[in-house]
Parts: C-alpha cells; structure tokens; sequence
C-alpha cells in the first residue's frame, strides 16, 4: 500500500511538471512520467545492496582524502539526490571515488594541514569550484573538450593513481605515522617508520585485507556451488566489506586494541549533512582553481565512460552535456552539505547496475538509506579500525591497476605505449597532479605529432572498377603523366607544409608529370594555413606547367575554397569524382600517343 502511494505522488509530482525544457534539463521529468511499481520494486532492492556497500566505502574514502569519516557520508547523499534530478543515466552511482579523494588530498594538502578547520574547508572550496567548473560546461556543451584526453593516458594515470592510492595506505596497515604525496616521498617515509610498527594493527590490517581478497576472488563462485540464489549470492558477495568492518571493530572493542595503540574511527556526529559554505577568498580560490578543474576533467571522463557503458547494455543514451550539469550539481550538493569532490564511482555503478536499478529513484533511495545510517548507525563505527578502512581501499585501487596496457600499446602503438610510460612515470615520480597535466599535454601533442605527418597515398585505378587504391597495396593502373594523391587527413597549420615538401619532391624529381589530382575524399577541414599552402602549391606549379586538380572535394570544404581565391587562380580543375578525372585524362593521354604513332607511321 506505501509503495502504490509513493508512485501515484511521483506520478503526480511529474504530470505538473511535463514542460519540454524541464524533461530536458531536468531529466527526472523524463524519466519519471513512466514510473512505475515495478521500477520501485528493483530501485529499492539496488539501493538496500548498494548502501550496504557505500558505508564501508564512503568511511574509507573520507580518509584517503584527509577527512574526518562522517565527510564521506555526508559526500555520498546530496550528491547522490542532484544527481538523481539532474543526470540522465539511470544507473550511475555518484559519490566519493578513489582517484578524485586521492587528488583532493594532494590538492588541499598544500593549502591546509591535515586535521585543521582550514583543510575542511578548503575540501568545500575544491568542490565547488569543480562543481561550478562542471556546470559552466555542460551550459556551454562543452563536453567534447574530455576528448583530450585519450584512452591510453587515462589508463596509465589510472594505473599510476592505483599505485599510489595502495601505497599511502599501508601507513594505516602498519599503524605508522608516514607522509608524503609521490611514490619516492611515500617509500621513504614508510622504510623510516618501518621500526615503528604496531603488530597489533598489522595483524587486523592484513586479515582484513587477505579475507576482503577472498570475497572478491572466490566468495561468489563457492556460493554458487552450495546452491545460492543469484540474487542472494550478489548481497552477500557485495556484503563483504561490512563483513570486515563488523567482525574488526567487534575485535578492537572486545580485546580493549585502541588501549594498544590502534587508531579507530572514533566519535562521528549523529547528524544529517550540515549547511556548510566554501571559502572564496582569492587566495584559497587561486590555488584551487587548477587542481579543480583537473578533478572535474577526470570526474568527468570516468563518470561518462562507466555510464555510457552501462547506458549501452539496455539500448539506452546518456547527454554528455547533460551529465555535466549533472555531476556539477553534484558537486555543489557536495559543498553545500560538509562533503569534497565526487564523480560516478565504476564499482558502485556496477553494484547498482547488476542489483537491477531501472532509473535515478535508486540513488534517492540510497541516500535515503545514508541519511539513515548517519543518524542511528555512526555510534556502532566507534571501534572501527582505521586499518580495517585502508584495507578496503587497497582492495578496491588495486582492481584498478591494469599493467596490460603496456604490452597492449607496445603491441598496437610505439607512440600510445610511450604516453602511458610517461604518464605512469610522472605521476608517480611527480604527484598525480604533474601526471594529470603532463597527460593532457601529452595526448594534445600526440594529436598534433600523428596529424603532422598525414598518410598520403599515391593512387591508381583498379582495374573494371571506379575504385582507386594505394599503388603499393594493390594492383591498379597509372598513368605516367598524371599523379593522384589521396589525403587521408584533414589540413590545418601543423601539417600543412607536409603536403607542399611531398608535391614538391615528387614532381621535381626527373619525373614526367603533367597533372596533380589531390584527392579530398577524406578531407574534412582546410584551415587558413592550408589554404595558403594550396595557393602556393598551385603557383608553384603552374610555374612548373603542371596541372593541379582537385577531386571529390566535400560540401562544406568546398564552401570554404569557393571564399578564397584558390579555385579561381587553380590551374586546373575541380572534379566530381576521381573517376571523371581519370576518364579525361586517360582519354588524353590515349590520344596523344595514337597521335605520337601516326607521326612514327608517316616518317
């Protein structure tokens, strides 16, 4: 009876809300004029397993970012809702994940010490600003601009981010104190407190993170054998990390632990997310300002990669631009409730996906269930050991370590595999935030270094076709006097002055020439720099008395060329296809030696 209820308020809530720009900015109206029981039905058994799994990990990730634990909490409910409103995909789940807490540790350590008032709130401030950086760009759809950063060095900053996500942690597994923000710096400090360690934490720090292994490894497929339900099967093998954390905290609280120096959780506030606000002063904005917007392009790939994923499998879309207002205003929640920077979680979305989520109201009732915990369940993590925390993240990070891409780009791509070397490299030796950087940087200029160098490819007709093909990969028929070039890359300013050497060296080499045909079939821009180049390409060879020509030229560069002086001055012609080029041609060239035999025949 409540849930048929709670169906018809949303149906209602819907109906008054049907206006076209509403569904499209706020795709709750979309998705919610359908609702139905059954949809209610499946969300809430996704939201029951997926907040079993958030508590753990939400604790966990707080304190990879420097924060007290309820921030993870806190991080992993408003967030969540906005998204709910705002988002499109249907199965994202958003909160705290490991690289974005690994990067807003690095980022608000150099402007707050750990532990202060100051270090909150600059946690705040790098959310919003992310949050506000998100939204700016889903409003100018800019979306597109994730695209500079290519899959290899995602891969490897990942890989990199994994490392050292599991190396800052075993400070908490051995009950040391160690510091550090690179993988040299964290190393070091680790070997000059190894003297330091508790055997006591080490021991709960290695049993949590051995049985958590086994969970993930071996807990569904023995529970399969015994005859469990699927649906059981994936609760209790998703129950895992709660397992770890009930059975450890019972330990440290029974044996008196915390009396032997192991570090626990402590008190955590009853209390639903509090109003917070982010400091805005210039200082703390400006030196925040990079390392957020670095957030907000990794949150943002991550998150639409795992969506766009999970989107496919039911036949589904997501709106890249849309889901950037949405993580934005995720981020702003984020600020505006004592949480940091959050982005859609791979292994929480998954969780939510295989539980059977159907649409965002599963998020809602997730954070409905956070809300829950914060309230009544904080006193129970009193005794939570914060080994038993790092443990958790080591397990879920090293998931994410994938040395495979080396091989897999060494085999495929000499340049690809020296991207992801050198981004794995400096974001260990140098701190996420130079791999960050150096791997837009380095994917820009991968971009520009394969496009400088454009594949030309001198083509020749197939024979009893319309077909051209490279003449070194195929048997096809030239003509000695006509040289066809296909471009097989859009021309702007960095290879523009390719093409020029390319024309230049292969007409000027003893060759017996007559007509250059450029053929544009794979063209699809000619930026001004180009344009320039062509305009001297033609000059160059109509000082030469070679033709230039140009063939299946496509609409929109044709209109470009058309505003230049480059058709009108071309010394020669523009071709429909490459086809009618080569029928004139050829007839030409057949006539010019029936003529050259009559001239033999009458000597």
């Amino acid at each position: 009876m409540g849930s048929r209820i709670l169906v018809k308020l949303i149906h209602r809530f819907v109906e008054s809300m049907t206006m076209q720009k509403f569904r499209r900015y706020v795709p709750i109206f979309d998705w919610g004029r359908t609702y139905n029981r059954s949809a209610f039905t499946n969300d809430l058994v996704a939201a029951v397993i997926v907040t079993i799994m958030l508590i753990p990990q939400s604790l966990a990730y707080a304190l990879l970012a420097g924060l007290p634990p309820e921030a993870g909490i806190y991080a992993s409910i408003a967030p969540i809702v906005l998204y709910a409103v705002f988002g499109t995909s249907r199965a994202l789940a958003v909160g705290p994940v490991a690289v974005v807490s690994l990067l807003t540790a690095s980022a608000i350590g150099q402007v707050a010490e750990q532990g202060t008032a100051g270090y909150a709130v600059a946690a705040l401030t790098l959310a919003f600003l992310s949050g506000g950086f998100l939204v700016l760009l889903g409003v100018l759809r800019l979306g597109f601009l994730a695209n500079f950063l290519s899959h290899p060095v995602i891969a490897g900053f990942i890989t990199a981010s994994g490392i050292l996500i599991a190396t800052s942690q075993i400070k908490h597994i051995l009950g040391v104190s160690a510091h550090g923000h690179t993988l040299p710096q964290m190393l070091k400090s680790l070997f000059a407190h190894l003297g330091d360690t508790n055997w006591i934490t080490f021991v709960i720090g290695i049993s949590a993170a051995g049985f958590l292994f086994w969970v993930r490894g071996n807990l569904k497929p023995l529970l399969k054998r015994l005859g469990t339900g699927p649906v059981l099967t994936d609760f209790l093998a998703k129950g895992g990390p709660v397992v770890a954390v009930v059975a450890t905290t019972v330990a440290v609280w029974g044996f008196g632990f915390a009396e032997h120096g192991v570090k626990i959780v402590g008190d955590v506030p009853q209390s639903l997310p509090p109003l917070t606000m982010p400091g805005l002063s210039s200082d703390l904005v400006g030196a925040l300002l990079v390392p957020a917007i670095l957030i907000s392009i990794i949150g943002f790939v991550e998150s639409v990669s795992v969506a766009q994923t999970l989107a496919a499998k039911k036949r589904q879309r997501i709106d890249p631009d849309q889901e950037l207002i949405g993580l934005g205003a995720a981020n702003l929640g984020a600020a505006l409730s004592g949480g940091f920077p959050v982005t859609g979680g791979f292994s929480r979305s998954v969780v939510n996906y295989d539980a059977g989520a159907e649409t965002p109201a599963a998020g809602i009732f997730t954070a409905i269930g956070l809300a829950v915990a914060a309230v009544a369940l904080t006193p129970l993590v009193f005794f939570l050991p914060n080994a038993t925390l790092a443990a958790t993240i080591i397990v879920a990070v090293l998931s994410l370590v994938d040395f495979s891409i080396l091989q897999k780009t060494w085999d495929y791509s000499r340049a690809d595999f020296i991207a992801v070397v050198t981004t794995i490299l400096l974001t260990l030796g140098l701190g996420v935030e130079v791999g960050v950087a150096a791997g837009v940087a380095i994917s820009v200029l991968l971009h520009l270094y394969k496009t400088s160098r454009p594949h030309v490819a001198e083509v020749g007709l197939v024979p009893g076709t319309q077909h051209f093909r490279n003449i070194f990969r195929h048997d096809v028929v030239t003509l000695p006097s006509l040289l066809t070039l296909r471009v097989d890359e859009s021309l702007y300013f960095v290879n523009a002055r390719f093409l020029e050497d390319l024309i230049q060296a292969r007409v000027t080499e003893g060759s017996t020439v007559q007509n250059v045909i450029l053929m544009f079939s794979a063209v699809n821009e000619v930026d001004y720099s180009a344009l320039e180049s062509l305009e001297a390409i033609n000059a160059r060879l109509k000082d030469m008395g070679v033709g230039l020509h140009l063939s299946e030229v496509k609409g929109p560069v044709m209109d470009r060329l058309k505003r230049s002086h480059l058709i009108h001055d071309l010394n020669g012609k523009v071709f429909l296809s490459q086809y009618d080029a080569w029928e004139q041609f050829s007839n030409f060239y057949d006539a010019r030696i029936a003529n050259c035999v009559k001239l033999v025949d009458w000597q």
